[in-house]
């Protein structure tokens, strides 16, 4: 089905009703990713300030048949937030949308609206003596609507869940143009089909979350971190249980690094402190939060001795304080950025099973050495099975030496994860990037409904349109 473009004449009828302020030619940024994969189709952009004014513009898009692409802080990395084909789309930005509602400190509730920066939401959780725990690299310019629109993950999925279980009620606007006022701060709503799980994850194929009560938690009493060498992956999977059954589930995060991470940031990053003179060949980062008096690090220190006699570990480092612990952590999000300036040849958001990890990673590197000679930096959320798998050029070369590989490379990794009951999009989602993985890997009957839901919510295909399903 052919879209319209976002015109001079749909330009006209859109300002007849909304404020002068309203519309504009969209500035190169919002027609960028961040891998540089896709460049977007420059249409119109919309700043609206109020749910009406959304529900304005995508009546109004409905009825001229004209695309709408929802963007939040243009961090994902599949492609979702840009057109790069097609009639120029109406880019509806929600970054005026930035207000803190409502707080609920006794409920552990924050209401906000969509175009709150992450960091802004943690801040707000923060003057309350509250935590929310959804932590990413790109926290400082991701928009919360964005988060929820994509269900991101991160650092704190291992005892807090994705964005989806973070997540109490939505306002969103639908593709007709219809208000949905389902911005509850119930826990318990037992009341039909769950629209809010429905649009959480979708991407903006099936509206536009313009609001969310987002849940928060009591912040732990204390927190400990340290950086563990283990003896392999496998090792580090014994280890998170070993720490399971020490402490529970006040395991905060638990992250696993290998030697290439450390090796790309002392090449491009020089400036990050490691901790280590020598690049540990794995390594684990590990968060605990527990609760009363309990002592963090002498719960990291029983942790340690404990996984030492098992034969886990061959060394650690117990941060002794703040700056120590934020070190850490610094090294750990520092790795994506120099996986950037290094350039990969195929990058992977991949899951599996936890006790798949130990096997995915030997037998990944071992198909994708047939190839030739590459580098791989494996790292990520171990605790829930999430790894960040990058294939990266040898020294002298550039990923442009690899191009014709790039695709055979993810078919290779994604083939492996489909084999050990797994899922090629782990946290980042689907976008423009994996439709067509989607269409591979997908079980057909899920494929079927979504495109059913898709045809009835959005029967002109404007939200979106080829992000997560393939245009008709």
């Amino acid at each position: 089905m052919e879209l319209n473009p976002a015109d001079t004449a749909f330009a006209a009828r859109l300002g007849a009703d909304l404020p002068p302020d309203v519309l504009r030619s969209p500035d190169a940024r919002y027609l960028e990713e961040p891998r540089g994969r896709y460049a977007g189709q420059a249409g119109l952009l919309a700043l609206p300030r109020t749910v009406k004014e959304v529900a304005t513009l995508i009546r109004h898009a409905n009825d001229a048949r004209v695309g709408v692409l929802p963007y939040g802080g243009g961090t994902g990395l599949v492609g979702g937030q840009v057109a790069p084909e097609g009639a120029g789309p109406l880019i509806l930005s929600l970054e005026r949308m930035n207000a803190v509602r409502a707080v609920y400190p006794d409920e552990n509730v924050l209401v906000v609206e969509a175009g709150v920066i992450l960091a802004d939401v943690q801040g707000a959780a923060e003057a309350a003596d509250r935590l929310f725990p959804l932590s990413l690299a790109a926290e400082g310019t991701a928009r919360i609507g964005g988060t929820l629109a994509t269900n991101a993950g991160g650092t704190g999925v291992l005892r807090y869940g994705n964005a989806r279980d973070l997540c109490l009620g939505l306002e969103a606007v639908l593709p007709d143009g219809q208000i949905w006022h389902g911005l509850t701060r119930l826990r318990k709503n037992n009341t039909g089909y769950d629209l809010r799980h429905l649009l959480i994850g979708a991407e903006g194929t099936l509206g536009v979350i313009t609001a969310a009560a987002l849940k928060l938690f009591p912040k732990p009493a204390r927190s400990g971190t340290a950086l563990f060498v283990v003896t392999s992956p496998r090792a580090a999977a014994d280890l998170l249980s070993l720490a399971r059954a020490q402490v529970g589930e006040m395991v905060s995060a638990f992250e696993l690094i290998h030697r290439q991470g450390f090796d790309f940031l002392t090449e491009r990053l020089p400036q990050v402190r490691q901790p280590f003179a020598k690049a540990p060949e794995w390594s684990v980062l590990i968060d605990l939060g527990l609760s009363g008096d309990q002592d963090p690090n002498a719960a990291l220190e029983t942790l340690f001795a404990g996984a030492l006699d098992a034969g886990l570990v061959t060394d650690g480092l117990i941060a002794q304080n703040t700056q120590q612990a934020q070190d850490f952590w610094t090294i750990r999000e520092s790795i994506p950025e120099a996986n950037r300036l290094i350039g990969s040849v195929s990058s992977h958001d991949i899951s599996v099973p936890l006790g798949a990890i130990p096997d995915f990673i030997a037998e990944a590197g071992t198909r994708i050495a047939r190839l030739g000679n590459f580098r791989i930096n494996c790292f990520g959320h171990v605790g829930d099975g999430n790894l960040h798998y990058n294939v990266f050029p040898f020294p002298g070369k550039t990923r442009a030496d690899h191009e014709g590989q790039r695709e055979q490379i993810k078919e290779i990794v994604h083939d492996l994860v489909h084999e050990l009951g797994g899922s090629i999009s782990a946290e980042h989602g689907i976008g423009r990037l994996k439709v067509g993985d989607l269409e591979r890997y997908g079980d057909p009957a899920k494929l079927t409904a979504m495109r059913a839901i898709k045809a009835a919510l959005d029967p002109k295909g404007i939200m979106n349109p080829g992000a997560v399903l393939r245009r008709s």
